[in-house]
């Protein structure tokens, strides 16, 4: 069953070169394979691939996410990468610093440059 395998994220990108400057350089992502029409990071052990689009992303909600040991080290070192995390005032949702508390965990949201909302979960 499907169950028993690793997901594979795909995301797209209007601007491949832009992909590769945030998930690689900003990020800390390795590039497994890279071609005109997608590149594939890898991330721990699994991988997500950035497939080029005419239209890029038009949803706003979370598209893929990590869950880390510890948020705010992360979040000093996508910070110091030049990385903006989002702030959100929403019913059920705020944030302060860039970090929600969900109850279950502390989080923190990124967009890449095509519109891709990332999450990042420490969880309690």
């Amino acid at each position: 069953m499907l169950g028993d395998y690793p997901m594979h994220v795909v995301l797209l990108s209007v601007d491949l070169a832009e992909t590769r400057a945030f998930y690689h350089d900003q990020l800390g992502l390795e590039i497994l394979n890279e071609s005109d029409e997608a590149i594939t990071f890898r991330s721990g052990s699994t991988e997500l691939a950035v497939t080029r689009s005419t239209v890029g992303t038009a949803d706003e909600q979370t598209q893929a996410g990590w869950f880390v040991n510890d948020l705010d080290a992360e979040l000093a070192e996508l910070r110091a990468r030049g990385v903006t995390t989002q702030e959100y005032d929403l019913p059920g949702l705020k944030t302060v610093d860039g970090v929600a508390d969900l109850g279950f965990a502390r989080a923190a949201w990124i967009v890449d440059p095509h519109g891709n909302a990332l999450g990042i979960l420490q969880l309690n």
